[in-house]
C-alpha cells in the first residue's frame, strides 16, 4: 500500500496528490510539526486555522474510508520517517509544496535515499499557472510586469473574455475601483460569515504553543471545505456586487467591508482558484455583479496571486534577502501591539490584525508597508512579522509582497516605484484622518503627520537611487522647492526614533 502525504496547505480531495487514490490502495499521512508551530510567534487564529483544518480534513478522509495517520512530530521529516517505519509503505506520494522550504525537504529526501521506499512528487495543481509555465512565459523578457502576465492568463483561461477580446473592451478596470469611502459604506457591507466552533475546533486550541498572540479563534475562518464554500457563496451573492468601486477604501472599525475573505481558504486548498473565478464570472454573466467588481477580483486571483507564486519560485531564495534601500530598523511596537500609537490609521489596522489576523490589501500596503518603507524598517523583519500575523500569510505570499511590492527592497523588480505616500492619500481613501491627533497636511512640527514627514524625508534620503524614476519626477520637482527641508529631516529623525521607542 502507498502513502499519500498531505501538507497543511493542500487540504483538497481534488488536488493532484489525492486524485485517483482510494482507501484500498492508499493510506494518508498528515504531519503537525512542532518546529512549525514554534518557528515564529504566530497569531493564534492563523495557527489554529491550519491545525484545525488539518484535523477536520483528516476526519473527512476517515469518513470516506481512508486509513489516516494524523501524526504530531518534532519536524515534518521526523513525522514522515516515523510513519514509514511503522507502516512500511511501498511508495510515498506527495504534491510539491507551495513554499521552497518544503520543496527542499522533498528534494533532500529523494536525493539522499534515506527512505526505505520510493518517493513520488507530483506537480502542484493548487494554482492555475504552474511555475514552469510561468518560467516559460518569463524567459527572454527584460522586465516582468504583472499586467502582461494577467492579460496572458486571461487569454489562456478564457476568464472575462468575449472571443479574443476582454469583456467590456478593457483589460483592466482598476481606475474604476479606487473610489473613496462613502458615509454608508460600512453600514451597507454584509456581515462576514462565521461558523460555530465545533469539538475539533475547540480541542485544537490545546495543540497550540503558549507563545501565540491575538484574539482567540471565533469562527471567522473556515476550517472545512463546506464552510469555505458557504463563504464563497456569501461573497458572490452579497459582497461582490459592491466590491469593485470601493475595494481600496478604509473605514475605521470596518475590517471586512465588501472583501471576499477567501484568501485563507484558497491558500489552504479548501477552495481552488478555478471554482472561485468560475463563481465570480458566473455572477457577472448572469447580470448579478458589475464588470469592474468581477474583473477586479479575478485580477487579484489569476493575476496578482499567481504572479506572486511565479516570481517567488523564479527568484528565490536570494530574493528574500534583498534590501536595496538599506533599511535597518526593527518592526515597531506600534505594529506588534506592544505599544499604543496616536496614528489613527495604524491603530485601526493593528486592531484588526489583533482581532482577526487580517487587514485588506490597502491597509497592508499603504499603511503598514508605506510607513515601514518611509521609516526604513528592515524588509526581512517586516516579512517575518507579516507572515506570522496574517491569516493568509505564507512564505510564497509574503516574501514577494513585502520585499517587492511593499518596501521596494528589490530595487524595482516587481514594481516601478516605491508605494510610499504622505497623509494625503490616507485622508482621501479613509475616514482615519479626521479624528487623528496628527495633521496630514503638515510635514514639520509636533503635530505633523508622520506619513507626510517621512514621505518627503524618504525621497530626500534616496535621491541618488530614485530621482531618475520618471514616475517620481513630479514628487522630486516639489521636493526641490521645499523651503523647510532641513526641518523635515530633523522631524523625520524624531519620528523614526519615536516609532522605534513606541511613543509615536
Amino acid at each position: 500500500m502507498r502513502t499519500v502525504w498531505i501538507w497543511g496547505d493542500q487540504l483538497n480531495r481534488d488536488l493532484a496528490h489525492l486524485r485517483g487514490a482510494v482507501p484500498d490502495d492508499s493510506r494518508v499521512l498528515l504531519v503537525v510539526s512542532g518546529a512549525k508551530l514554534t518557528a515564529r510567534r504566530w497569531h493564534v487564529q492563523k495557527l489554529h486555522l491550519v491545525v484545525s483544518a488539518m484535523r477536520h480534513f483528516a476526519a473527512e478522509l476517515e469518513d470516506r474510508g481512508f486509513d489516516v495517520d494524523l501524526r504530531r512530530a518534532p519536524t515534518m521529516r521526523a513525522g514522515l520517517e516515523a510513519h514509514v517505519a511503522e507502516y512500511r509503505p511501498d511508495l510515498v506520494r506527495a504534491m510539491e509544496p507551495a513554499s521552497l522550504t518544503g520543496d527542499r525537504l522533498l528534494r533532500d529526501l529523494a536525493g539522499s535515499g534515506s527512505l526505505p521506499c520510493g518517493l513520488e512528487v507530483v506537480d502542484s495543481d493548487h494554482f492555475l499557472c504552474h511555475w514552469r509555465d510561468f518560467d516559460t512565459w518569463a524567459d527572454g523578457r527584460d522586465h516582468l510586469k504583472m499586467e502582461d502576465f494577467y492579460r496572458w492568463r486571461r487569454r489562456e483561461t478564457g476568464y472575462l473574455m468575449d472571443g479574443d477580446q476582454p469583456a467590456g473592451g478593457r483589460w483592466n478596470l482598476d481606475h474604476d475601483n479606487r473610489e473613496p469611502p462613502t458615509d454608508d459604506l460600512a453600514d451597507t457591507a454584509p456581515e462576514p460569515v462565521t461558523s460555530r466552533l465545533d469539538d475539533l475546533d475547540r480541542d485544537s486550541v490545546g495543540w497550540l504553543p503558549d507563545s501565540t498572540f491575538g484574539a482567540p479563534p471565533d469562527g471567522t475562518w473556515a476550517t472545512t471545505r463546506r464552510r469555505a464554500l458557504a463563504r464563497l457563496r456569501h461573497f458572490v451573492d452579497h459582497a461582490l456586487p459592491r466590491f469593485g468601486d470601493h475595494q481600496d477604501a478604509m473605514v475605521s472599525g470596518a475590517w471586512a467591508l465588501n472583501h471576499s475573505l477567501l484568501s485563507h481558504a484558497l491558500n489552504l486548498g479548501l477552495l481552488h482558484p478555478r471554482e472561485v473565478c468560475d463563481a465570480v464570472e458566473g455572477a457577472y454573466r448572469a447580470g448579478d455583479a458589475p464588470l469592474n467588481a468581477a474583473e477586479g477580483f479575478i485580477r487579484q486571483v489569476i493575476g496578482w496571486r499567481e504572479y506572486t507564486w511565479g516570481v517567488y519560485r523564479r527568484w528565490m531564495p536570494e530574493y528574500a534577502h534583498h534590501n536595496a534601500l538599506g533599511a535597518v530598523l526593527d518592526v515597531p511596537p506600534a505594529f506588534t501591539g506592544e505599544a499604543d500609537t496616536d496614528m489613527a490609521c495604524v491603530a485601526d489596522t493593528v486592531r484588526h490584525i489583533h482581532d482577526h489576523a487580517y487587514a485588506h490589501h490597502i491597509p497592508r500596503l499603504m499603511v503598514l508597508a508605506n510607513l515601514a518603507t518611509s521609516a526604513g524598517i528592515d524588509p526581512a523583519r517586516l516579512t517575518d512579522w507579516m507572515h506570522a500575523s496574517f491569516i493568509d500569510g505564507y512564505d510564497w505570499v509574503m516574501v514577494p509582497n513585502v520585499v517587492g511590492m511593499g518596501t521596494f527592497a528589490d530595487g524595482g523588480r516587481m514594481s516601478t516605484k516605491p508605494y510610499v505616500s504622505g497623509g494625503a492619500y490616507i485622508d482621501r481613501m479613509s475616514d482615519h484622518c479626521g479624528g487623528c491627533r496628527y495633521d496630514r497636511s503638515k510635514r514639520v512640527g509636533a503635530d505633523a503627520c508622520p506619513f507626510t514627514t517621512l514621505y518627503w524625508d524618504f525621497l530626500d534620503r534616496h535621491r541618488d537611487r530614485l530621482s531618475g524614476n520618471h514616475r517620481l519626477a513630479r514628487a522630486y520637482h516639489t521636493l526641490d522647492r521645499l523651503k523647510d527641508l532641513g526641518s523635515v529631516r530633523e522631524r523625520a529623525g524624531e519620528v523614526r526614533q519615536r516609532l522605534s521607542d513606541g511613543t509615536l
